[in-house]
Formats: structure tokens, sequence, C-alpha cells
């Protein structure tokens, strides 16, 4: 009798106004195809179509390296880049239950590809905290980089730009630069020992403190906000990359360093290290395999055509890199030219560009600080997309597993805001004085070429053989209405694994232990952080297929059939099903007769 009271109390309570159920908002949408395109290309255009591309393109032979890079471009990266977007688009759901829904076989890739996203949002956000401390030390009446006669400077800085110092002194074994100067010892201020993280470095927090507030900000109400966000964040970087390339193009020595960035040089094709460089930047560049597609294409609406959209993504994507090559290459030969050296002297990659090489030749230009505003104001935008773009992939996949809770209010928001509080809190300790050892395992061991290469691999094998190519293509021409081209499912089915699982084997046989600048070999403790970023995403796979066979019931054959079927709620499961329904209604009059 009290069950029976009590059901009844509740029947009650569901039915008096006074209290209503709670409302579960819908998942949103984006307002426009643009706002798709713009927040796709924010999120695949960014840091390393500056600093890596044009780096590797002038290591790797010039000209001839864009060989191993576009065949990496049409039989890795498209094929990819359409499978996780059109799956989203198709799903209507985040990374984790789109492979649940798709092939629950598989569901450890979407785990393992949201640990991923958040290990490289709390490394990658780092990088925009020295942007903009250097942003704003750009606005001072001389940069502070340019001189040795700031209070941080040691005995043995010289400046090497200043032909009229060079003359009248002897220049040291030791000497350094003022611009390296200022970013080891006024930004980081880095120790000596790998053991030794020292403080805090109060200015980087109050810089990474602004740099999550923005990204939050910027995804707070999800793809409205989002949507918005990028119609700025997205376009203005190609505004400040033309200024920069118009300028570059201008000053003496502009042309040397071009030449330096495209001179072609065919024997290194022979090198497999060549072909290496060129599909890791393909899936480093194109955010394929961490699941980022997935959620920003569950928000398009389901006629979407995510294939023409793919492939001119892709091109823009790849054409950015190249013509970012022209912008910076320009500003380096210029350096060469000024200093009367080798471009090879001067030609940095990663952060050792954006921080050291290109703020050292803004130095030495007219105007030096209208050019290094221009400057790290694009290297904070096309970081800063980057950033909040995977915040709201990895609030989207965790949202999309329990909609009735996170759907409701503000709760989805307070997700939000304590995925960004955690973040920030564990990017402190790269914010020390020995912060960028740390930083470096993150970003040498979280998002490693063997992990997505892995993902790759079986994104590529689960979709092509297991949900069944075929089937991948009636979901796409139910979308848009025709099918793509066939090249690219024989690309997915066969070409697409084969080559990543060459490189992967390659990325293993030259696998080296990270070394700090090459020399400094980590302690113990070092190298088991690394490997345990790596394995923490690689693991969910296997441990998810492990557990979902348990947890299934039925014999092994009987398991395996169930978790390699996709589910019946999808759309085109639905119109089949329907269709059948038809069919038998339309068969009973006639078995009547």
């Amino acid at each position: 009798m009290a069950q029976h009271s009590d059901l009844d109390c509740k029947l009650r309570l569901e039915k008096d106004p006074s209290h209503p159920a709670p409302v579960v908002q819908s998942r949103g949408q984006w307002s426009s195809k643009v706002e798709f395109l713009l927040a796709v290309a924010g999120q695949i255009i960014g840091l390393g179509n500056v600093w890596r591309f044009p780096y590797l393109c002038y290591k790797n032979g010039g000209g001839v390296f864009f060989i191993p890079y576009v065949i990496f471009l049409f039989t890795c990266g498209i094929p990819l880049f359409l499978l996780e977007t059109s799956l989203g688009q198709y799903t209507k759901q985040g990374s984790i239950t789109c492979w649940r829904k798709i092939c629950p076989l598989f569901e450890g890739l979407g785990y393992g590809s949201q640990v991923v996203v958040l290990y490289s949002s709390i490394y990658y956000i780092i990088i925009l905290a020295w942007a903009f401390l250097y942003l704003f030390s750009s606005f001072s009446s001389e940069l502070p980089w340019s001189s040795c006669s700031n209070p941080w400077n040691t005995e043995t800085c010289v400046e090497f730009h200043r032909n009229d110092v060079l003359l009248n002194i002897t220049v040291p074994a030791n000497a350094t630069s003022p611009v390296r100067e200022f970013w080891e010892r006024r930004v980081l201020n880095i120790t000596g020992s790998i053991d030794e993280l020292g403080g805090m470095r109060w200015e980087l927090v109050l810089c990474l403190l602004l740099s999550w507030v923005i990204c939050y900000f910027c995804v707070w109400k999800g793809v409205q906000s989002t949507g918005k966000v990028v119609y700025f964040t997205a376009t203005f970087p190609y505004l400040m990359l033309l200024v920069l390339l118009v300028r570059g193009l201008t000053l003496p020595g502009a042309l040397d360093g071009i030449k330096f960035y495209l001179y072609p040089d065919p024997t290194r094709l022979l090198d497999p290290q060549v072909w290496m460089d060129a599909g890791t930047q393909i899936f480093y560049s194109y955010a394929i395999c961490i699941g980022c597609l997935t959620a920003l294409g569950s928000y398009n609406k389901y006629n979407n055509n995510c294939y023409r959209d793919c492939v001119c993504l892709c091109l823009l994507n790849s054409g950015t890199s190249f013509v970012a090559g022209f912008a910076i290459f320009s500003a380096l030969g210029f350096m060469a030219f000024e200093q009367q050296t080798d471009i090879s002297k001067v030609a940095e990659s990663g952060p050792g560009l954006a921080f050291i090489a290109y703020p050292r030749a803004v130095a030495m230009m007219p105007l030096p600080q209208l050019w290094a505003v221009f400057f790290f104001v694009m290297i904070i935008l096309l970081g800063l997309d980057s950033q909040f773009v995977g915040l709201e992939a990895l609030a989207t996949a965790i949202s999309d597993m329990k909609p009735s809770f996170f759907h409701v209010g503000h709760r989805r928001k307070l997700l939000l805001l304590l995925i960004s509080v955690l973040c920030f809190l564990c990017g402190l300790v790269m914010v020390t004085d020995g912060g960028l050892y740390i930083f470096q395992v993150f970003d040498y061991y979280c998002c490693s070429g063997m992990t997505l290469l892995l993902f790759a691999i079986l994104q590529s094998v689960s979709v092509s053989w297991v949900y069944g190519a075929d089937r991948f293509y009636d979901n796409i021409e139910d979308m848009i209405g025709y099918r793509p081209a066939p090249v690219i499912k024989y690309c997915l089915k066969f070409i697409t694994p084969v080559i990543c699982t060459g490189t992967f084997v390659f990325f293993l046989v030259k696998f080296t232990p990270l070394k700090f600048n090459n020399t400094m070999e980590y302690p113990w403790w070092g190298y088991t952080l690394g490997w345990w970023f790596t394995l923490s995403s690689t693991l969910n796979v296997p441990l998810w297929m492990l557990y979902n066979l348990w947890r299934t019931p039925g014999t092994l054959r009987q398991r395996f059939a169930t978790l390699c079927t996709p589910s019946g709620d999808l759309p085109l499961c639905k119109k089949r099903n329907k269709a059948r329904e038809v069919e038998s209604l339309a068969l009973k009059p006639s078995l009547a007769l």
C-alpha cells in the first residue's frame, strides 16, 4: 500500500502545474551554413599552418615536399575528414555517442579521442598565454626583445641585428641574442634542471586566466555563441596574414627567403622521414581522429552538402599553409639579409618561430611595434578558435551522453565552466619557471602521431568493413542527394588503412624518447607521465571493446554480431524499417486471398 501511495503522490506532483517537469532544451543547430564553415576553418586552420608547415617544406626538399603532402591529402586527409564530418551530421551526435550508434564495438574510439582533446585543451592554451604576454609587451616605446639594456639581459647578450655594435666588440663564443633572452629569461625564466619547477610566473598565470575566460565565453551558449564568434576569429587572421605577407614581400632579401622555402631538392623524396612528416602534418593540421569534426558536423542540417564542404575546407586549409610560408620566409629572408648570414641559421619551427625568429625579424622592421601587434594578434586568434572549438567538441561529447540531464537549465554552461576551471588548474604547472619542460611532455605524448594513426586505421576499418562502405555511401546519398566520388570509398577501404599502417610502423621503428632541446634527457617520472598521456587515450579502444563484449548477452558470436550492428534509430534505418512495414502491410491482403 505504501508503494502505491508513493506512486500516486509522484503522479500528482508531475501533473501539478506548480511542479512542472524540467524542460529539456534542444540540442541546437548552426544558424547558417557559413557558421559551420567558419567554425571548422577556425578549428583546422591554426598555429600549425603558420609555424610548422613552412618549416617542414623548407626542411624536406622545398617544392618536392608537396608530392607526398598531396598524396596524403587525397588518400588520407579528405577521406577521413569526410568520414568524421558526415557521421556527425548523420547521427546528430558527439564523438562518443556517434560511435555507439554506428558501431558499438568501436565505442572506445569516441572516448579515446576525447581524452586527446582534454589533454590538448590543457596545454595548447599555454601558447595563447605566451602570445598575450608578447602582445602586451609590444605596446612600448621600444620592443623589449630588440635590445640588451633590460634588467633580465646578461653580459653575453649581443644585439646581432646592429652592425655598428658588432664592429666595435668581440662577440663571445657563448653570445645570445636579446630576443632569445627575452623568451628564456623574461617570459619563461626557465630553470636549469627538469627536476626544478620553481615558482609561478604570475604574469603568465593572469594571461592564462584571460585566455580561459575568453574561451569560455566564446562557447558558453553552445553553437549559438560559437557560430557568432567565429565570424571574427576565423576571418581576422586572414587579414593579418595578408598584411604581413604584403609587408614581407616588400622587404629586401624577401625573394631569397622564398627561394629557400620552395627550392626543390628531388633527392629528399628517397628519405622516409619526408613522407612521415607529410603524413603527420595532414593529421595535425586537419584535426582528424580527435572527434572535433564529428561534433561540429552534428549541428548541421540533415541535408547539408557535407561532401562539398569537406573538399573546399581541405583545399582552404592546405592553401593557407602554402601562403603562410611566403609571409614567414619573406620575413626570415629579410632578417638573414640584414645580418649577412645564411637563412638556415635563422629558420626555426614551432614556438621557436613564433617567439624567437619572427619577433627578431619584426624588431628590424620600420614601425616594429605595429607589426608585432599584427603578428601576435594573428597568433592569438589562430590558436583561440582551435582552442574553444575543441572545448565545444568536448562539452558536446559529454552532454550527448546524458542530454536529459545536461540540456536542462544552465547545466551545460556549468559543465563548460567545470571543464575550463579544471583545465586551468592543471595548466598552472606549465606557467611555472620550469613549465616548458612539462609543456614539451604534453606536446610530445598527448597528441602523438602514434595515437592519431592508430585511431585513423581503426576508424577507416570500422566504417568501411564493419559498418560497410556501401551503407556509409547510402547515408551520404540520403543526406546530399548523390554519392561522392567512388575513389573516396576505395581509399577508406584499402589505401587509407594501408598508408596509415605503414606510417604507424615507421613511427614505431623511428621512435625516440623525448629530450629537452634534443640534448637533456627527462627523469623517469617525465617518461612515465608521457606514456600515461599516450596510453590513457589509446587503450580506451581495446578496453571498451572488452567491456562491451562482457556486458552484452549471448554467445561470443552473437555478441560480436550485436556490437557490429548500427542503432535502429538512425535516419536511414528508420526509413528502411518503415518501408518494410509498408511492404508487409501490402502483402497481408494478398496472403489472405
